[in-house]
């Protein structure tokens, strides 16, 4: 009997510090490619005493496109499918980047009190996560769905769900945030592994009899 290896799923996941579970959204299938765009932040000018310089963590942007497909629950004639198909889900990424209508109420009472000044609502900490060696904080920048079938009544049955979305450093977090410690323990990961992807080049240039340094 051949065992195969269990398969990882990405997920999102959204830690609320006023409520008592994060909220987990985890990939029904993984996609296929993933984009990655890092911008180096150096410190520039025309000195050269500061070429080399580095002021911080890359801006890195990562893309990527999810499917969400109800068929399967459908041909299992689960409840929350025959009834709303994939709104659950799509819903679920889209309060990603809602303030909760609770504070909306709140801010417009005070609004209608008069209030001079609002304090817009802060989103809750939201990680990407792609393995145990990437777990990110983010922040989604842009989102767009491409709902591809309905049912009788409307709701959507696929969709594919297009993803855009800015890594916080701690270039971008205060030092005492939890994104702040999440994204420096990602980095001290990558520079573990870094380490051994530099080791086994050097060795395959020794190799080829070039001299570095």
């Amino acid at each position: 009997m051949t065992i195969s290896p269990r398969l990882l799923k990405g997920a999102i996941v959204a830690i609320d510090e006023n409520k008592p579970l994060p909220s987990v959204i985890i990939f029904q299938y993984n996609p296929h490619t993933l984009t990655r765009r890092l911008e180096p932040q150096t410190v520039g000018g025309q000195s050269r005493a500061e070429p080399l310089r580095i002021k911080g963590a890359p801006v890195e942007t990562i893309d990527v496109q999810i499917e969400i497909d109800a068929t399967d629950q459908l041909e299992k004639a689960g409840p929350t499918a025959v009834t709303m198909g994939i709104y659950p889900q799509l819903s679920a990424l889209e309060m990603l980047v809602y303030p909760p209508s609770e504070r909306v109420l709140q801010n417009e009472s005070l609004l209608d009190q008069g209030t001079i000044e609002i304090i817009p609502p802060e989103a809750p900490l939201t990680l990407f996560v792609w393995g145990p060696k990437r777990i990110l904080p983010i922040q989604l920048s842009s989102f767009s769905i491409t709902e591809e079938a309905h049912d009788i009544n409307l709701n959507p049955l696929q969709a594919k769900v297009s993803l855009s979305m800015k890594v916080l450093s701690y270039n971008d977090l205060l030092s005492d945030h939890k994104g702040h410690k999440i994204f420096l323990a990602h980095q001290q990961a990558k520079e573990a592994m870094s380490i051994l992807g530099s080791v086994s080049g050097l060795g395959s240039l020794v190799g080829n009899n070039i001299k570095i340094i």
